[in-house]
């Protein structure tokens, strides 16, 4: 229930997903259902085939996009989908979020990127299925340069909005509030000074690498 305390998500806009990776099966929000009268008896448990394994409702329209992901990346054990002002903002404007700071650098490994635009035919056939395919294109040209999937924790995708993720569920929600602050801020630096660069590399390396580097140092062991 993190996303609607937190306001990022309205009536039953958005999800959020887990999967176990021994059973390869992943809960899911059901598809309408208001997350005040979610209980845990109503998540849809899914396949990585896309099909329901149990559950009385129909899971979320975003299914096919969580299952893209999930079968892409090992590392991905959590999917979270908003609607956030902030980050859907910039999704809509079709603009990756620059890095403008530490507070982006102390979790996301850069700017935080916008997937192209989905063609007709591709939201013709199988919206929400490109979708994931869109995400996990973007993704895997950039892993091959050496950034890891959890390395940057989220994209928007161009007129739509973010969907972010992490080790569980419950880090792909952290992912999400993080990402609709990094949104606002980015947006409130742009406001104030039209012109504003981008942090330098080696603030934006200090600052991811002191909390997720091999000698990370932030925080209690």
């Amino acid at each position: 229930m993190e996303l609607p305390k937190r306001g990022l998500v309205t009536y039953t806009w958005g999800n959020a997903s887990g999967i176990d990776r021994e059973s390869n099966l992943f809960a899911i929000k059901p598809s309408g259902v208001e997350y005040g009268a979610l209980k845990p008896e109503d998540m849809v448990i899914v396949g990585l085939d896309g099909k329901v394994v149990e559950g009385k409702y129909r899971p979320s329209s975003d299914t096919p996009t969580h299952v893209e992901l999930y079968r892409s990346f090992k590392q991905i054990g959590g999917i979270a989908h908003t609607h956030s002002m902030w980050a859907a903002s910039w999704a809509q404007a079709a603009r990756p979020i620059p890095c403008y700071g530490t507070t982006q650098a102390d979790y996301f490994y850069g700017e935080i990127p916008c997937a192209r635009p989905l063609t007709e035919k591709e939201i013709r056939d199988a919206y929400e299925k490109n979708t994931g395919a869109v995400i996990v294109d973007y993704l895997k040209k950039h892993i091959s340069d050496g950034i890891d999937v959890l390395a940057v924790p989220g994209i928007l995708c161009a007129f739509h909005g973010p969907f972010t993720w992490g080790k569980d569920a419950g880090g792909a929600v952290y992912n999400a509030v993080v990402l609709e602050e990094i949104a606002r801020m980015a947006a409130s630096t742009e406001l104030i000074n039209k012109c504003a660069k981008p942090a330098p590399q080696y603030m934006v390396d200090k600052h991811y690498n002191r909390k997720h580097g091999p000698e990370a140092y932030y925080g209690q062991k």
